[in-house]
């Protein structure tokens, strides 16, 4: 296909439009809660048919939403287009580089795969179906992110098609700015269509998870707040506090049971990790206890994220302290007696997330210490008490919050003033000044939308 590509010219089923027999499958994604409804989908098959897709919002003035693995919704608007890039899945690891080339709608478990053939990995999440694309170019909190940083640290290059329809390779050396943009703040400047990824030399780990009952929770938190106090940077870490529903698909000891999970991962030696755990184990008796060494390629058995799809909404909030009274707060505002339990997560930041990359993006915050995460299961859009909940604690949080994750913000549209805090101040007046240069209609809208700058920004 040429660059002067129609929708008319894409394979049959490529294009889809509300009534047609796959429209609602390619719309829907792991979120369940929230669906694109767009007026258009094209289920993307390669470069070509993302520049046709774009081509044909840009003179219709559409917006465009561009959806993988749907785990990290994007609020299209009613009507725009949405690209479908689960069908561009291509993995390249060059091992003598330590290098991948990583597709648009490629998800983490397909990178780790091939990365691991060589003794490497990728610094991917929690969860091997997320999309490694979006995921990396809105910051990237990954299982070995005390000892490397951000995933988007680690971005060689950017392919990126611009609301003009070109296409543009994106380095440190070329179109810098952008480059500097994009490794941020996501697909406010285009639709990613692939990355060059650095690997890291590690195969295996130390890792897995303790597990305790709901009356040892407190002091979970407490014991969590003075031994990360001393860790080192190769242990990464964290803890959820999870309402467990009782089903029998869960392990037997967590079922219906308020748990909190301690998720730990060490690319030490199993002596020196048993070691460093030791303070943990000795809080008291566990539900279960998983911690142990394992190859990379199952690190997403560390955190055991769930796999089917279903409805959420979450926020976050990224806080220079883990204060004294943040626990009792987050037990109280969301804890097994709050009128929505919700699950929580407490990730221990700093050392590389703290550091600034060789080649500077936008990622903020990285003076913060901790990132809390709340989310409430949801059955759909629009006010409720669970829509309600996450924004309660987090607004408690205030007083300790520094801004927030934009990886980590679930659900419907933010207002400008939190996408605001998913950055540092002098760095989104950038970013909305690139806005402006390079998609002033505003062509590309996601839920941390940033708006072009105005003559009077």
């Amino acid at each position: 296909m040429t660059s002067q590509n129609t929708l008319d010219e894409l394979r049959a089923g490529s294009v889809l439009r509300p009534g047609d027999t796959d429209y609602d499958e390619a719309r829907t994604g792991f979120q369940a809660a929230y669906r694109h409804r767009p007026a258009l989908i094209v289920r993307a098959d390669g470069l070509a048919d993302v520049r046709a897709a774009v081509r044909h919002a840009a003179a219709r003035g559409l917006p465009v939403a561009v959806q993988s693995s749907g785990h990290g919704l994007a609020v299209a608007a009613e009507g725009g287009v949405l690209i479908d890039t689960r069908r561009m899945s291509e993995v390249r690891v060059d091992a003598g580089q330590r290098t991948a080339w990583v597709s648009a709608g490629t998800p983490w478990g397909r990178v780790i795969d091939e990365a691991a053939r060589f003794g490497l990995a990728p610094l991917s999440g929690s969860s091997p179906g997320v999309g490694a694309v979006g995921y990396t170019l809105g910051g990237g909190l990954g299982v070995l992110a005390r000892e490397y940083g951000y995933a988007a640290d680690h971005v060689r290059a950017v392919e990126l098609l611009t609301a003009d329809g070109s296409v543009r390779r994106l380095t440190a050396a070329a179109d810098p700015d952008l480059f500097w943009a994009v490794r941020g703040a996501g697909a406010n400047f285009g639709v990613a269509t692939g990355l060059e990824i650095e690997l890291v030399p590690v195969a295996r780990l130390y890792g897995g998870g303790l597990y305790f009952d709901t009356d040892q929770v407190p002091a979970v938190l407490a014991a969590y707040r003075e031994w990360t106090a001393s860790v080192p940077e190769e242990l990464t870490s964290s803890v959820a506090l999870i309402p467990y529903p009782d089903l029998p698909m869960l392990p037997e000891p967590l079922r219906g049971r308020y748990v909190a999970h301690v998720r730990i991962a060490y690319t030490g030696s199993v002596e020196a990790g048993e070691r460093l755990v030791a303070p943990l184990r000795a809080i008291g008796p566990r539900l279960m206890d998983t911690l142990g060494e394992l190859p990379y390629t199952e690190s997403g058995s560390i955190y055991n994220d769930p796999a089917q799809p279903h409805g959420f909404y979450g926020t976050n909030a990224m806080l220079r302290e883990l204060a004294e009274p943040v626990a009792g707060l987050t037990l109280d505002l969301v804890g097994p007696d709050a009128p929505v339990p919700c699950v929580v997560q407490l990730n221990h930041l700093g050392g590389a997330l703290a550091r600034p990359p060789a080649t500077p993006n936008a990622v903020g915050h990285r003076d913060a210490a901790y990132l809390l995460r709340v989310l409430a299961v949801v059955d759909g859009p629009g006010p409720s008490p669970a829509h309600a909940a996450p924004t309660r604690l987090t607004e408690a949080l205030a007083p300790w919050t520094l801004g927030r994750s934009p990886n980590f913000v679930l659900g419907e549209e933010s207002t400008p003033d939190q996408v605001r805090s998913c950055f540092d101040a002098d760095d989104y007046r950038r970013l909305a000044r690139l806005k402006a240069a390079h998609d002033p209609a505003n062509l590309f809208r996601l839920n941390q939308n940033i708006p072009p700058a105005t003559a009077s920004d």
